[in-house]
Parts: C-alpha cells; sequence; structure tokens
C-alpha cells in the first residue's frame, strides 16, 4: 500500500485545475464529494449524486464554486484516509504553521452498513486544527452561480442560485458574518464548520470532533466484515471503502463514478457523466465486494434491480438511482470543462441503448446470491426465467457492446459471451430448485453460444478470437472476461492465444492495455483515449487462472502502484505520464484491485 505519512508536496496545477491524482473521495452512501490536497472541494453534488452540483470547481476552476479552507500564504500539502475510514485528513504547511483539515461526510451514531437503509446524517464537516506554530486559516465557500446568504440564529442559510429550493445551513465554532472569512489560529486551536442540507435547521449544539469520531467507528464497523486475506491487502480494503462511498445505500444501487465529464483525454470530448447506475458495473461491484465478505450490498442490488425492470417494462442498461429513466443528454455550456474540455455534459445518451450482457450480468448476480443461501420465490423465478428467454433471441443481434459504441451496432462476442452466462446460470438455477421451466433449451443454447464463440470469432490469421461474433480479428480486451464469467476455459488454447495477442497488440505499456483500437474499431466518436485500467486487471486474471503464478501478481503489484497516495484510481491512466484521465475514483477500476487480489490469494494458496 502506499505511505500512511506521505511527505509534503508542492499544490502543482495545470490551467488552473489540480491533477486527479491529488483528491480524495468522501461519501455518505447519499452523495459524494472530492477534496483537494489544496484544501479545496470543488465537487459535491447534493442532496444526491446525480444532483445539481453545490460546488462545481472541478469542471470549471474559474465560475464553478468550492469550499476552499487553506493557510493565506503559499502552502505545501499532503492528504491521508484515518486507517479504514472514509474520513479524509489534507495537512497544509506553510511558513509559520501546520494545520489539518479533517473531512467527512458525516454518518448517524452507531449505523449498521451492512443494513439496506440509509445512514447520512446530509451533512459535510470540516474541522480544522493547528498542528504547528499559528496560521492565518482563510476560509472560502463559493456555491457555483452564485449564493444569497442570511444570518440565523445558529449560523447562516445559504440559498444557492443554481438550485434555488435546496435549503443550506452552515454552523461554526467561531463567528460568521458571511462565507468568506478569516481566522488567526494558533497551535491546538480549531475551526470547526458543518454545511447541512437537510429539511431542518440544525439549531441543537454540534460537537465536530464527536461526529467524526462516530463517523470513523461506523465506517471501522462494516470493514470489520471484511474476510479479505491476500496481496495488497491494504489497498483492496481501501477500494472496498470506495465502492461502498459508490453505493447509494437507501436504494441499493451503485453508480459507476460520482462524478461527471472528467475527459478521457484532456481535450478531447469524451466526457460522459457516470453519476448514474449501469447495470453491468453495478454487479461487478456487487459481486466483487461479495467475495471478499460483504453479502448484504448484493442482495440489496438484486432486489433493486429487479425493481426496476419490473417498472421500466424491459431491462434498461442504466438507471438513475430509483430504477428510473436516465435524464435526456444535455451539455452546460456556462461551464468550461476539466481543463478546458468541453463539454460537460449532464445526463447520458447512452441510457437507451441495446447492450445484451444485461441478461447475464442479473442473473450472474441471482446466482451467486441463492448460492449463498437467497430463498427463489416465484415471481422473482418468473422475473429471471424471462430474461433467460430475452437472452436467448438475443445473443446473435447486433447491440452497442460492453463499450457503449455510438457508432452501428454490432454482434459484439462479449454481449454473446454474457448471453450465455444468463442462459447458463438460469438452467442452473431450475436444475437446483427443481423450478419450471425449458432447462434443456437453455441448457442447448448455451452450449451453441460457447461453440460459436470459439469457432465463429476465432480468427487464423491473428491467431485470436475477435470482438465481433462473424470473427475478423479485430481485438477487443473485454474478451478478457471470458473466462471469468466461466464461458471459455482461460487455459483453452484459443482463449491463451488471445490473451498473448491482446497483451501484444493492445499494450499501452507498463502493463497497461487500450480497451481497443479506435483505427480497427470505430466506435463514432472522433479522438483516441488512454489505457483503460480494468482491462490490465482482467490481464491478471487470465494469467492467474492460466498458472502464470509469478508473472500475474508482478502485474497486479505494478498496477496498484499506479493508485494515488490515498490508494484510489481513475478510469483510465495516460500511458504516457501516468496521469489519471476520466471520471474519478472509477468503480470498475477498484473492481479489478478487490477480484484480481482474490484470484491471486485463492491460486498462491494451491500447493503448486
Amino acid at each position: 500500500m502506499h505511505d500512511p505519512d506521505p511527505p509534503f508536496r508542492s499544490i502543482r496545477r495545470a490551467d488552473g485545475y489540480l491533477p486527479l491524482e491529488d483528491y480524495g473521495l468522501i461519501g455518505d452512501g447519499a452523495t459524494a464529494a472530492l477534496v483537494g490536497v489544496d484544501g479545496s472541494i470543488p465537487w459535491l453534488c447534493i442532496p444526491r449524486f446525480d444532483a445539481e452540483p453545490l460546488f462545481c470547481g472541478l469542471l470549471d476552476h474559474a465560475s464553478g464554486g468550492s469550499f476552499t479552507i487553506a493557510p493565506r500564504e503559499r502552502f505545501e500539502g499532503r492528504q491521508r484516509y484515518q486507517p479504514d475510514t472514509g474520513v479524509l485528513e489534507t495537512e497544509l504547511r506553510c511558513a509559520t504553521g501546520v494545520v489539518r483539515v479533517t473531512d467527512a461526510m458525516v454518518l448517524r451514531s452507531g449505523a449498521d452498513l451492512a443494513e439496506d437503509a440509509a445512514a447520512d446524517r446530509a451533512e459535510l464537516v470540516r474541522s480544522v486544527m493547528v498542528i504547528e506554530g499559528e496560521v492565518r486559516v482563510a476560509v472560502d465557500i463559493s456555491p457555483r452561480g452564485g449564493a444569497a446568504v442570511r444570518p440565523v440564529l445558529s449560523g447562516l442559510e445559504v440559498r444557492a442560485k443554481a438550485q434555488p429550493r435546496l435549503r443550506v445551513h452552515l454552523r461554526s465554532n467561531r463567528p460568521l458574518s458571511d462565507l468568506h472569512s478569516t481566522y488567526d489560529l494558533v497551535r491546538g486551536e480549531r475551526l470547526n464548520l458543518v454545511l447541512s442540507w437537510g429539511r431542518f435547521h440544525r439549531h441543537h449544539r454540534f460537537d465536530a470532533p464527536t461526529m467524526l469520531d462516530d463517523t470513523a467507528q461506523v465506517w471501522r464497523s462494516w470493514l470489520a466484515g471484511c474476510n479479505y486475506e491476500g496481496p495488497q491487502k491494504l489497498l483492496v480494503r481501501r477500494s472496498a471503502i470506495t465502492l461502498k462511498m459508490c453505493d447509494h445505500w437507501a436504494s441499493g444501487s451503485v453508480v459507476a463514478a460520482p462524478t461527471s465529464s472528467l475527459p478521457a483525454p484532456i481535450g478531447g470530448i469524451r466526457n460522459w457523466d457516470y453519476r448514474y447506475v449501469w447495470i453491468r458495473d453495478a454487479a461487478y461491484a456487487v459481486f466483487a465486494l461479495r467475495r471478499i465478505g460483504f453479502d448484504g450490498e448484493a442482495d440489496a442490488f438484486l432486489g433493486w434491480v429487479l425493481d426496476a425492470f419490473e417498472r421500466s417494462g424491459r431491462p434498461r442498461i442504466m438507471y438513475n438511482l430509483d430504477g428510473d429513466p436516465v435524464p435526456d443528454e444535455v451539455e452546460a455550456i456556462d461551464l468550461e470543462g476539466y481543463r478546458g474540455s468541453a463539454p460537460v455534459r449532464w445526463g447520458n445518451g447512452a441510457a437507451d441503448q441495446r447492450q445484451h450482457d444485461v441478461y447475464g450480468e442479473i442473473l450472474d448476480c441471482a446466482d451467486q446470491w441463492l448460492r449463498a443461501g437467497g430463498e427463489i420465490q416465484p415471481v422473482l423465478w418468473s422475473s429471471l426465467s424471462g430474461l433467460a428467454d430475452m437472452a436467448g433471441r438475443a445473443w446473435e443481434k447486433p447491440d452497442q457492446g460492453i463499450w457503449e459504441v455510438r457508432s452501428d451496432g454490432r454482434a459484439f462476442t462479449y454481449s454473446a459471451a454474457l448471453c450465455q452466462v444468463a442462459l447458463d446460470r438460469a438452467a442452473s438455477i431450475g436444475e437446483r430448485f427443481r423450478l419450471p421451466g425449458p432447462v434443456g433449451r437453455w441448457r442447448a443454447t448455451a452450449e451453441l453460444i460457447r461453440d460459436s464463440i470459439v469457432k465463429r470469432s476465432w480468427d487464423e490469421e491473428t491467431q485470436s478470437l475477435s470482438a465481433h461474433l462473424e470473427g475478423g480479428g479485430v481485438l477487443d480486451a473485454s474478451l478478457l472476461a471470458l473466462p471469468l464469467r466461466g464461458v471459455v476455459p482461460a487455459d483453452h488454447p484459443r482463449m491463451v492465444a488471445t490473451t498473448a495477442a491482446i497483451a501484444d497488440r493492445l499494450a499501452a505499456g507498463g502493463g497497461l492495455l487500450y480497451r481497443y483500437l479506435h483505427d480497427e474499431s470505430p466506435d463514432g466518436l472522433p479522438g483516441d483515449e488512454g489505457a483503460f485500467v480494468l482491462c490490465s486487471f482482467w490481464l491478471v486474471d487470465n494469467l492467474t487462472l492460466q498458472g502464470r503464478i509469478e508473472e500475474a501478481e508482478n502485474l497486479y503489484n505494478s498496477l496498484c502502484a499506479r493508485a494515488n497516495t490515498l490508494g484510489l484510481l481513475s478510469e483510465q491512466i495516460d500511458p504516457s505520464t501516468g496521469a489519471f484521465m476520466g471520471n474519478f475514483p472509477q468503480a470498475f477500476s477498484h473492481i479489478g484491485v478487490i477480484a484480481s487480489g482474490v484470484n491471486l490469494a485463492r491460486a498462491q494458496a494451491v500447493p503448486r
């Protein structure tokens, strides 16, 4: 893992923005915020992940707004989490002293995060303490679009112009006159600030240190359920917390990332809103959590997704937190985008795409749940049977695939493979529980799909399976997922050859992989992109399953070393610089940390 007490370093900016590597995440299961190593919070959407951002400086440093606490004079910084918690500490050192800012989206005292229930208090606590010398501390709170402020009995009421119906309340243990203040603090003195957005004013006296301690204890109690013992243990535990912070606890849904429109690459237009629930991403996330001891998240997600399917009338690839349709994609013309990378987008235009892998994701999740003791009811079986039948009809039909291409659809091999998963799992469930349904037909179709993938998508010239079911030799890193879902064994000669071809032809350097090559696989968008982090973890898994344990462990450790000092990873990495790209932190990447660690730990436990 990374240094628990990292060195101070100067504040880096490019085009007015911190690198993505210089942010930490705090969250409460309803929303999340990014905290910079410079003491800023330039991203916070309230009251939940997909709401309008109250602070949006991440996407426009000049006018997006932020909540910043920092010394008046030049300073350097460092960050660390309190161990096994979502409580973040940022230390800022200037010529006269050192100040520590402790941040958390606070949780209800004694809350049990294993329960399928909300635990948030709709409060952000920022507790400032001088730990060396004396520091003049500036507090600057600038909501996006400006705000009207008026004094109330216990602090300030803030009405952000961008969200006029939202009542925000600011309290402090020191006098507040407006949103811009300066305080001279000496060693041991504290400045406590609490930003609240509940329905009622908070008139009761608050105790920030106790709120932070209670929140830390809630996190530690939840993480005590982690049963992982294997390589990169601390990073795996941190990834579990990060995934939990992408979980909407009240509903059981999981967002792909807590941010929107972070570009891949800088200056490109591949800027998407990830604050929604992709069925695929969420299923991967809860499966990863289940593998290290967290069953409740998987149970909650299965219930959520089946409810969403029932309401929508057909499986969609993504939903909002409530299981309703995702808003139409619109561009925010008033925001310049991270480092000038316009457009900034709210909503997601891929929401109505057809991606046939959703059938397999849900049935695989249901199968895992049932194997862990879940109970199959007739209504549930009816829904699952319907999904299996859909998969049996869809597997050869074109769709937009796992990567959501915005070009014409194709019959993607990955999509066919997940239809095979759907049919295989449905047949297995039907057989185990002796349930009504065309189990024999599902089995036969599953075998037909597996055979078709191995034969039809194979390309003799490139000696690899192809991205498309009809072959053609086009490579796609999603093929590495086939052994992980039990479709094609990792040691099958054609899978071994495909693994080698992907490692060679999709290599971005340093163990990183591209998803696909844009000149071979046009996706309807201009420009290239960075290396996709999850794909490299899939390579680790294939090497592990092929018995190449030392290679797998070396690659795994090199990927884990790319996490920032807090143990967080983005969606993509710039191969030339190692810089983070795309939405951050990305659930997919942390899924890879956990799943590959589990696979390696199991392989290392087997005598060789």
